[in-house]
């Protein structure tokens, strides 16, 4: 008896502990009911969904929400949503409801629908941006009239067993919980106003429900070796995988782009058979100052990421100089600690990252400012320590086989005529390469 509580005492610390992100402590997406009037059997609410993870969006399909009416409520309209199903209304014979389900299920509409059908931050398609990245698109919401309900405080029910796909699994929502009214301030500022009743639910995200392997990998070079270190073999799984080699006639066939319902990927043949590679190369060297390349290359045919985001864990992001064409926002996780940084794309230029093919990579790079008293090119040091993107963690190459500081003494001999130029001209610019 014993061992069994103990095994259901660790099972439950182990699933708090999973939808944890320690680069993202208070990320989660927040969806608020509020009740805004009471009808003759039920009440209308506004649902309005707040992405707060800093680095983690939900991309196009976009969102499924869906949840189980404790008693028999039914949806008699909607606004700015829809439900998937209208399930069993036949005991209806005179207006009928948009929906009858005990469990529904709820999409955004897509934008451009007529203008009587939408309210404020709807019609999106479910795409939600990340909270760090654009805080006016974090947001989602909708409208509903609920029938066969409450209608008052005390008789409402609340919804229970929400679930949330953002577009796929991942995500793991609480139960409702009754919390303070929201109010509502007039376009004047002059009055304000509460909803009639209000009640929150959090869902988290956990990358191991999503899928059992990494969405993304790394590979490291370096001005100081000739060795490119790939992503590992099969980082993001080899089990099942229909891949394309990138000269297959195939590619010319028309619709091959085009994305599937279920989202299953068509990716290019690698080694890794990963949808995405992060390259990380440390370029230049110099006396005060050092510099890398970010390069983030799409092997998926059949997705373009919109509005992708990147987080690297480094201890000199402390200390950057400049980015030359992403955008770099300081994620302070832990205090004054500031290692960690999130880079996302111009907008218009960059934030658009291609399927596979050769416009399906972006690129940038960093100029960081050198700390006398930690840097070091010495054991992998200059390389990140953690890589995250579009919010997923990503499969790093295994420390031993990072590119490693070439013997000094060997230095100048394997040098060539180019290399010692290059020397004797930073020498004469007054900067010192090493």
């Amino acid at each position: 008896m014993k061992a069994v509580l103990v095994f259901v005492a660790v099972s439950v610390l182990f699933s708090y502990a999973v939808a944890y992100d320690p680069l993202d402590p208070n990320g989660n997406i927040t969806i608020k009911w509020d009740v805004i009037s009471w009808t003759p059997d039920g009440y209308v609410v506004t649902v309005t969904m707040n992405n707060f993870q800093m680095y983690r969006q939900i991309m196009s399909p976009g969102w499924t929400l869906g949840w189980s009416w404790a008693k028999k409520e039914v949806i008699w309209s909607m606004v700015g949503a829809q439900a998937t199903e209208q399930g069993d209304c036949s005991k209806f014979k005179g207006n009928i409801p948009h929906c009858c389900k005990r469990t529904p299920t709820v999409v955004d509409l897509l934008p451009g629908v007529p203008y009587n059908q939408q309210i404020a931050n709807c019609c999106k398609g479910g795409v939600i941006a990340a909270y760090g990245q654009d805080p006016a698109a974090a947001v989602s919401a909708f409208q509903v009239s609920v029938g066969l309900a409450g209608t008052t405080n005390k008789t409402v029910k609340l919804p229970k067993n929400f679930t949330l796909l953002g577009p796929g699994l991942g995500y793991t929502c609480g139960p409702a919980k009754i919390v303070p009214s929201t109010v509502y301030w007039t376009p004047d500022h002059r009055r304000k106003t509460q909803a009639l009743m209000t009640w929150n639910v959090t869902c988290t995200y956990t990358q191991m429900l999503a899928s059992r392997y990494p969405s993304c990998c790394v590979s490291f070079s370096s001005f100081y070796n000739s060795t490119i270190v790939p992503c590992p073999s099969c980082s993001c799984g080899c089990q099942h995988k229909n891949c394309i080699q990138k000269d297959s006639k195939l590619l010319t066939k028309a619709g091959v782009n085009t994305p599937r319902k279920d989202g299953q990927p068509l990716l290019q043949c690698t080694s890794h058979m990963c949808p995405i590679r992060v390259h990380w190369h440390v370029k230049l060297n110099y006396k005060d100052y050092w510099r890398a390349k970010i390069a983030i290359t799409n092997f998926n045919y059949r997705m373009n990421y919109t509005q992708w985001t990147l987080v690297a864990q480094h201890p000199n992001l402390n200390n950057i100089t400049e980015v030359f064409s992403f955008t770099y926002k300081p994620l302070v996780t832990y205090g004054s600690i500031n290692d960690t940084g999130m880079f996302y794309g111009l907008k218009y230029y960059n934030d658009l990252l291609m399927e596979a093919g050769p416009d399906g990579n972006v690129q940038s790079e960093i100029l960081l400012q050198k700390d006398s008293q930690t840097f070091t090119f010495k054991q992998g040091w200059a390389f990140p320590r953690k890589v995250y993107f579009n919010g997923d963690e990503c499969k790093m190459p295994s420390p031993d086989a990072y590119p490693y500081l070439p013997n000094s003494a060997h230095i100048f001999a394997k040098m060539t005529l180019q290399q010692l130029l290059i020397i004797l001209v930073s020498f004469l610019l007054g900067l010192q390469v090493v």
